[in-house]
């Protein structure tokens, strides 16, 4: 289906606020646009265009920093969950034959060394058994099956109980993560807020004229067909319009949307995985030429940073920033025109 390039002027609206916050993630720390009182010269509504847009990069890749990170993080609990039972199935099988063994060696062994390999048996640690290892076997004469067993369990349980440390290490790290992104999304809203506080009021409306998510409407309906998966994609998008802007969310509608979790909600409705966020859905969908695109397509923006289901007529279905909620919006605003970046289709 072609898209339409001249599409009819929007009428324009007082947005609900401000839209996007300054600021910039490194890898070192969180980088502000400075201003303060009595700062010289004012800045143009040009410049502070040009600040909110280059922003919203900033921040459109944190959002997608903080959706990898809470999918990891989900991944490693999921994984903690796997190893504790192994853990505690590792535990059931050495302290059955440990228990076993450790009989065996407090009835025969005699001497010094011996009672203190039963020493360490009866202390039920796998890896003090490990360390006595050689002398157990060669205790056993290299034929008690029960001690090759013991070592074997004791071995399979330390590893899986490493394995489990090491994981609530990640998780404890990936936590700490999550919590940095979610305090520099909200540094990046409280700064934007003072930069455009520097505008008269018309001059703010002028600058989110042209910034994401300007020219939207949350209170459009759906009357097309759904037999397609496509069409059931765009069906849900359209059943989302007004739901609320949250940074890593997947919905359901009281629950909000980030621009990534809308598209992915969107066509899990209608039967079709895709991952969760920009990056690995650009690298792992198919692309297609601009010109080809048709309702249901993704459209990627910002550097890949931020995603819109395309719904036809030239228009898209956004979950733009926080503040603000799922809106349909003409595809030719002038953000989405001059940062878009390709097309791909689940």
């Amino acid at each position: 289906m072609r898209v339409g390039i001249r599409l009819a002027r929007s009428r324009s609206r007082v947005r609900r606020g401000v839209a996007i916050a300054a600021g910039m993630l490194s890898m070192t720390g969180l980088v502000v646009f400075a201003t303060g009182a009595g700062a010289a010269p004012q800045p143009t509504v040009a410049q502070v265009q040009a600040r909110v847009n280059e922003l919203t990069s900033q921040f459109d890749q944190v959002t997608e920093q903080l959706d990898q990170v809470s999918q990891q993080l989900s991944a490693a609990r999921a994984r903690l969950g796997q190893l504790r039972a192994g853990v505690r199935r590792a535990d059931a099988r050495f302290q059955a034959v440990r228990t076993y063994v450790a009989q065996v060696a407090a009835a025969t062994f005699e001497d010094s060394g011996a009672m203190s390999v039963a020493g360490v048996l009866t202390s039920g640690d796998p890896s003090a058994i490990l360390q006595q290892g050689t002398l157990l076997t060669e205790l056993s004469g290299n034929t008690d099956a029960e001690t090759g067993q013991l070592l074997a369990d004791a071995s399979e349980l330390s590893t899986v109980e490493q394995q489990q440390q090491r994981t609530e290490a990640g998780i404890a790290a990936l936590e700490s993560q999550l919590a940095g992104h979610k305090s520099a999304l909200g540094k990046l809203l409280t700064t934007e807020k003072a930069t455009l506080a520097s505008l008269t009021a018309p001059e703010q409306q002028a600058v989110q004229s042209n910034s994401i998510g300007a020219n939207g409407t949350s209170s459009a309906t759906y009357s097309g067909p759904t037999s397609t998966q496509a069409e059931k994609a765009v069906a849900f998008a359209y059943a989302q319009l007004g739901c609320p802007y949250v940074y890593g969310g997947t919905g359901p509608c009281h629950l909000g949307y980030d621009c990534s979790g809308l598209v992915q909600a969107a066509w899990a409705a209608a039967g079709v995985a895709i991952p969760r966020d920009t990056y690995e859905q650009w690298a792992a969908l198919p692309h297609i030429d601009a010109s080809a695109i048709e309702p249901g397509d993704l459209l990627y923006y910002n550097g890949i940073g931020h995603v819109a289901i395309y719904v036809g007529g030239g228009y898209i279905i956004d979950a733009p920033v926080p503040g603000m909620t799922v809106e349909r919006i003409p595809m030719n605003t002038s953000w989405y025109a001059e940062s878009f970046d390709g097309a791909v289709r689940p």
